[in-house]
């Protein structure tokens, strides 16, 4: 036998002898090579640690993806759109035919930017569009999507109409100027209010209002627009006012204590464009 063929035949005689168990087993050598696998087979997989917990700025970071997605102000137009159908075949007449979509519009985004602020779901919506003796006015649960009342009669200030009877055609943020302001108003407050009517005395039911429309009606307050019940606003026709939103006594009496203390008072007019295209709150986008 050559000398390669006879290692070789060693070699495997000596592998067969170790695999049955042969003397060669205890050799300190081959103890690591039975023993290992199962030793490796045995230790655990490692454990992940557990993930950190989300971070705060991680959240503000997602919800502002969804605003920027429209998913907020998709809800705010799904509102406005159930709005108009179930309320705008309840209105008679309308000047424009954007006036309630602007006014709820309004609503919406000013209640969705400030929940807390509007505690009652009321609107007292005035289209001022329509003459003096046409009713223009209405009072709407916006949670209930009804007609609390109207149409009636709404006044117009004076110095937004030179007729006694007729269309406001001019509008005015201006003190002095006892012309009607439009926009988006929070009702606050109710009082005993006195006034005079062909130099007469009398009282009603006040509620003062805060103009949320920006330089269309911020002077509000300052200027004492308020709505008030009148004697010189009837069912036939209203008078003019020193630009207050003012309704029959009666009316006043009833509706105002509703409205007062957190519902939303909107005047709407198609003669003031500028107003119309720049409202801060009727014009927010709401994707409708």
């Amino acid at each position: 036998m050559k000398p390669n063929n006879l290692l070789l035949t060693i070699a495997t005689a000596a592998g067969c002898i170790g695999a049955v168990g042969g003397v060669l087993i205890d050799r300190p050598a081959e103890a690591p090579a039975v023993v290992e696998p199962a030793r490796v087979a045995a230790v655990p997989a490692p454990v992940a640690p557990p993930p950190a917990p989300a971070a705060q700025p991680v959240l503000n970071a997602a919800r502002a993806v969804l605003e920027t997605a429209g998913i907020e102000s998709a809800m705010e137009n799904t509102q406005v759109r159930s709005a108009l159908a179930a309320l705008s075949g309840r209105v008679r007449k309308q000047s424009d035919p954007n006036a309630l979509k602007l006014a709820f519009k309004a609503y919406y985004n000013y209640k969705a930017a400030n929940p807390e602020k509007v505690r009652k779901p009321y609107l007292y919506f005035v289209d001022y569009g329509l003459d003096s003796r046409t009713p223009r006015g209405y009072v709407f649960d916006m949670e209930a999507l009804k007609v609390v009342d109207g149409p009636f009669t709404v006044a117009h200030g004076r110095g937004s109409d030179t007729r006694s009877v007729g269309k406001p055609t001019r509008f005015s943020n201006r003190e002095g100027s006892n012309a009607t302001s439009l926009g988006l108003y929070l009702a606050q407050e109710t009082y005993a209010f006195s006034g005079k009517s062909g130099g007469q005395a009398y009282r009603s039911m006040g509620l003062r209002m805060t103009g949320l429309s920006g330089r269309f009606n911020s002077a509000a307050r300052q200027r004492r627009v308020v709505v008030h019940g009148a004697p010189y606003v009837t069912p036939r026709q209203a008078g003019r006012s020193e630009g207050c939103p003012a309704m029959e006594t009666r009316r006043a009496s009833t509706l105002l204590p509703k409205i007062g203390n957190g519902g939303l008072v909107f005047l709407f007019s198609p003669l003031e464009r500028e107003w119309m295209s720049e409202d801060p709150w009727a014009n927010m986008d709401s994707n409708g």
